[in-house]
């Protein structure tokens, strides 16, 4: 019998392959979507997936964990290139682009996270007519700009329920908080959380920036200080999230809302411009820094992952 050494001489070594090609090759092996390799520059590794069916996401999940890789929301402009870490781009596809009304006379409606807002506009909910039809709920949600209402006015997005993935795996549904909806926070991760951001957003930060017209930071804490006669509703912290916080796996929209969407654009959420208010300013990333935490303490998703 020939020995180990020589039938190597013979066969030739085989070569080792890097932590990169061995996500590559185990993503391949589990998702049923579409994976592209981009491949990798100066050692940093670049992939693309494009959902199935919503286990790919949690195998997805837990590979980048394994792996140390970013798992970004593809769509969303973002602050920088990611060209310093390994990433993967993930984008909810046709295949996760479901909607419909959740009951017959309900003015609820479910949608996952690769609708188009075209398609919930000719649905019937009329708050998405003057947004770009092409995007997707997922790219929406996620954008900054297109989530700029008044300071503690989070109710006229629509947005009732919303189910997300958060940085550690946990599914959470949050939606209406409050003596009337005392949805048990049925997760540890939840339990921890949302005390915390309760407690920034009674910190002097929160106050600050609450004093202004349009809420001056990039994560929407107001959600948690709703105007006079309005619900707070845990849903509405994912509203121009930048994909620095969770996936949306689905939302549920009340359609009776109705052009009350604001697309401002203020240069107040540049990375590299801010308001001439400095203790405004200085308030805002502030109340970021924190937010993000309570939401991501290991860095799992892209910080921050949009661009305003």
């Amino acid at each position: 019998m020939p020995s180990n050494s020589r039938r190597a001489f013979l066969m030739g070594r085989r070569t080792l392959r890097t932590p990169w090609e061995n996500f590559c090759q185990r993503m391949r092996r589990t998702v049923s979507g579409s994976f592209y390799d981009f491949g990798a520059q100066n050692g940093v590794g670049s992939a693309r997936l494009t959902l199935g069916q919503a286990s790919d996401l949690l195998h997805a999940r837990e590979l980048c964990a394994e792996y140390g890789i970013l798992l970004a929301l593809d769509g969303v402009q973002h602050a920088s290139p990611l060209d310093e870490f390994p990433v993967l781009w993930v984008e909810p596809g046709r295949d996760m682009a479901q909607h419909k009304r959740i009951a017959e006379n309900s003015p609820y409606w479910f949608a996952q996270p690769g609708c188009m807002l075209g398609e919930l506009d000719a649905a019937g909910l009329r708050q998405f007519r003057d947004l770009p039809a092409h995007l997707t709920v997922a790219a929406w949600l996620a954008d900054r700009g297109l989530c700029d209402w008044h300071s503690g006015e989070t109710h006229k997005s629509g947005l009732e329920h919303a189910s997300v993935m958060l940085a550690d795996g946990t599914q959470a549904t949050l939606g209406p908080f409050g003596e009337n909806n005392q949805k048990p926070l049925d997760s540890l991760t939840l339990q921890r959380m949302v005390p915390s951001l309760f407690e920034l957003s009674n910190l002097p930060a929160a106050q600050t920036c609450l004093k202004s017209t349009f809420w001056p930071a990039r994560y929407r804490l107001d959600a948690l200080l709703p105007a006079a006669g309005h619900t707070l509703n845990l849903a509405h912290l994912l509203l121009g999230h930048g994909g620095d916080l969770g996936w949306v796996n689905w939302v549920v929209l009340d359609e009776r809302v109705e052009n009350e969407i604001e697309v401002t654009y203020e240069p107040r959420f540049s990375t590299t411009r801010h308001d001439s208010d400095e203790e405004t300013w200085l308030a805002a990333s502030d109340i970021d820094s924190q937010v993000k935490y309570v939401f991501d303490p290991s860095g799992f998703f892209p910080s921050p992952g949009q661009d305003l």
